[in-house]
């Protein structure tokens, strides 16, 4: 079983928490709230559940594993005993940390590939399925060029703008290149044609699902994986949209949760240029370039970031960051006490704690405060 596992009864309650038929993924998440970990919330006393979840739903939990949850995990055990498969919950040290910015964070996630895609700045690309010409030779531009500054580019695996990126990211010869994240189970491609791509995305990046082994692909996952699709990236670009584009609610909930909007322009005689359009109207960035998105992020177009030392030593640390690192010194501070006592914006302190990040002067850490990188 891979080290980035918990031990076998923490991992069975944490699937079990999962696969409860009628048990919804905030139930389950006021449930660990309450109790800590899953094998906490199933030794505990009928009164004290029922008073999150209601008595019937208390009485499932206190009875034994059904017969077809314990079945599924069986299955799924075997599945993770293979070499790079992975399941991190959330108390696991690997488990993506941008995600917790998210409303609904997934209680845990599959994992098919490498993990180090989840140590990258990551940028999403996304768009329509029915893509033109042009913007697929966009979407691929764009994937090779983010990837080939040693960025992870994460999409969805669907046909059109999002295979596209995938490929244009597989073809800057990067590890740990792109993520797919999907709507289905680890084990079920969707769409079945692109079953080469993901075999190639996970030899070179990552397959990622937070559904059970064996889901089949069903409309509602679609809007719900576009939120993790935004939670592990800096910022999110539509290449091709129409007005009513499943893209937009990736960009609506990139933007929610403090994220880059950016969005490619197009012929005002094209559907899928009007998406695009109106996320311009509404703020987002015009990009032509995939250097436009690194620059407007601030981040110097290197594969390399100077590190704190090399910074120190010459002196030129701007001085927004200074203000930062001498007023949270290295204790671990909310984002919010460094935001009160700044007075930045929203977008003002965002993009200078992701390029304080990348330089290497600042960790967010897993409860989402920020702490001071120790020097020599």
């Amino acid at each position: 079983m891979p080290i980035t596992s918990p031990n076998l009864s923490e991992l069975h309650a944490w699937l079990r928490l999962t696969l409860e038929p009628g048990l919804g993924a905030v139930s389950a998440k006021n449930l660990l709230m309450r109790f800590g970990l899953p094998e906490a919330i199933f030794e505990a006393k009928m009164v004290d559940l029922g008073s999150i979840v209601g008595e019937k739903m208390a009485l499932q939990l206190k009875a034994p594993c059904s017969e077809q949850i314990q079945s599924h995990i069986d299955k799924t055990l075997v599945w993770l005993e293979q070499d790079d498969h992975h399941i991190l919950t959330l108390a696991d040290q690997y488990y993506p940390k941008p995600l917790l910015d998210t409303h609904d964070p997934p209680v845990l996630l599959y994992v098919d590939g490498q993990l180090a895609v989840f140590e990258k700045l990551a940028m999403a690309i996304v768009g329509t399925r029915n893509a033109t010409l042009g913007g697929e030779q966009n979407a691929r531009a764009f994937g090779k060029y983010i990837a080939q500054q040693d960025w992870c580019v994460v999409s969805g695996l669907a046909q059109g703008i999002d295979g596209a990126a995938h490929e244009g990211a597989l073809s800057s010869g990067k590890e740990a290149a792109t993520v797919a994240v999907m709507g289905t189970g680890i084990n079920r491609i969707y769409p079945a044609h692109h079953r080469d791509l993901a075999l190639r995305i996970k030899h070179q990046g990552a397959l990622v699902t937070e559904y059970p082994l064996d889901t089949r692909a069903q409309p509602f996952q679609f809007p719900a994986r576009n939120r993790i699709v935004a939670g592990l990236s800096k910022g999110v670009v539509v290449v091709e949209a129409a007005q009513q584009s499943g893209s937009l609610i990736t960009a609506r909930m990139a933007g929610e949760i403090g994220r880059e909007v950016f969005a490619i322009p197009g012929s005002i005689h094209s559907p899928v240029s009007r998406g695009c359009h109106q996320l311009i109207r509404q703020g987002a960035k015009l990009v032509e370039t995939g250097q436009d998105i690194i620059e407007e992020l601030g981040y110097l177009v290197s594969n390399k970031a100077p590190q704190p030392d090399e910074l120190s030593k010459k002196g030129n640390i701007p001085i927004e960051f200074r203000r930062i690192l001498d007023m949270i010194g290295f204790d671990a501070t909310p984002l919010t006490v460094i935001q009160q006592s700044l007075g930045l914006s929203d977008a003002e302190l965002s993009t200078t704690l992701m390029n304080m990040e990348l330089q290497g002067l600042l960790v967010r850490l897993a409860d989402g405060r920020y702490q001071q990188v120790h020097g020599e």
